[in-house]
């Protein structure tokens, strides 16, 4: 099970470091392998949630996520993405960038910092609206009950999440505006782009969570629907779920297999979204190691394959209805990520710092869950324990 499922994180690792040899001899292997180790250190909390969102798609989109999905994490975010957000922010042709990279590898690194304001804008709110549509919700099983019960009844109140992103937003432009104005304003402009970004986030999110949202309600209405109207003979007991397992459609109604084609779709593309506001910290922390954009790409991307198929592994294993806390402690650690991506706007935070944080939180979660099913195993569960 094991070998199926990192098969290809195992081939990639191997086939990343041999190339990193050839490319600039032995260190290059040495820092490929330390960026690995980086992007997932940072990145275990992504597999979490990104496995609470892939155990409802069906295995052909599993698929889907470990081969295309792959392809756009580790070329596209982990390679491409530097390249277009120097091409944009310096006002470049997307080749004169990756010359850039390649000639003037120092500069390079400038660009991509000097971006960094808004990145951390547009992945900070995009992770923070996850966070609190989750603490907002009311779920039958609670980690910190006596948090997330007070929250929870404040989640009654429409859009409070998307008031209290405005806010935080709002904050962290106006504190850039105010730093800029005392130190002689030679960023003036920067509040107006985290302002910009910000609100880019907010939309996006909205946007392709709101369409995942409402394709996977639209399947399970229908599914509902079609079971109900199904005539089942006398004496025999009814199915339930088999018009959407089948993938027949309903008389006159759109087929449930295009249905749920949209729905796993923008579930892919929300997995995706969220993998890039994962994938922010490990680019911007890579240039602490290297500023070689070949190392960045192979070192992050064997990472990025080790994420997918944890995630992977994650799902088949039932590991989230076995640890019921770890989806709590993940979205816990989405919330710290995205404090910490709008406060490295203005100020410096190391990259150890954020990945101790969110493997402390999924570490206290799994503890947490083990506790519970031994309290449960030995016959003296909590109240909150059978919730």
């Amino acid at each position: 099970m094991v070998l199926k499922t990192f098969g290809w994180a195992f081939g990639f690792t191997v086939l990343g470091l041999a190339l990193a040899v050839l490319y600039d001899g032995w260190t290059a292997l040495g820092v490929v392998a330390i960026l690995t180790v980086l992007e997932v250190s940072l990145s275990f909390d992504n597999a979490v949630i990104n496995a609470g969102i892939l155990k409802k798609m069906s295995a052909f989109w599993q698929k889907i996520f470990l081969t295309i999905g792959v392809l756009i994490a580790v070329f596209g975010m982990r390679l491409a993405f530097p390249v277009i957000i120097v091409a944009v922010t310096a006002k470049l042709s997307p080749v004169k960038a990756v010359q850039l990279a390649v000639n003037d590898k120092d500069r390079y690194q400038q660009l991509v910092t000097d971006a960094h304001p808004s990145i951390a804008a547009f992945g900070g709110m995009f992770l923070l609206m996850i966070f609190l549509n989750f603490i907002f919700e009311d779920r039958e099983i609670k980690w910190l009950g006596w948090i997330e019960r007070p929250l929870a009844k404040l989640g009654q109140v429409e859009m409070l999440s998307v008031c209290l992103s405005l806010i935080v937003l709002l904050i962290a432009s106006m504190t850039v505006a105010t730093h800029a104005h005392q130190h002689g304003g030679g960023h003036a402009d920067k509040a107006q782009t985290v302002l910009t970004s910000g609100l880019a986030g907010l939309v996006t999110y909205l946007i392709v969570g709101g369409l995942s949202s409402y394709f996977e309600n639209r399947l399970a209405d229908e599914a509902d629907a079609q079971a109900d109207a199904e005539v089942i003979p006398p004496g025999e007991p009814r199915e339930t779920g088999t018009g959407a397992a089948s993938g027949r459609s309903g008389k006159g109604g759109p087929s449930l297999v295009a249905v749920t084609g949209k729905a796993a779709f923008f579930m892919f593309l929300y997995l995706e979204v969220i993998d890039a506001s994962f994938s922010f910290d490990g680019v911007i922390g890579a240039f602490a190691i290297t500023n070689d954009i070949v190392l960045m790409a192979l070192g992050l991307g064997i990472g990025a394959m080790y994420v997918r198929s944890l995630t992977v592994y994650l799902v088949r294993q039932g590991t989230l209805d076995d640890y019921v806390y770890l989806e709590h402690g993940a979205h816990y650690a989405i919330g710290a990520l995205a404090v910490i991506l709008l406060i490295t706007i203005q100020y410096q935070i190391s990259e150890i710092i954020t990945g101790l944080i969110g493997v402390v939180l999924i570490g206290l979660s799994f503890w947490s869950s083990v506790l519970r099913n031994r309290r449960i195993a030995a016959g003296r569960p909590r109240a909150s324990d059978l919730a």
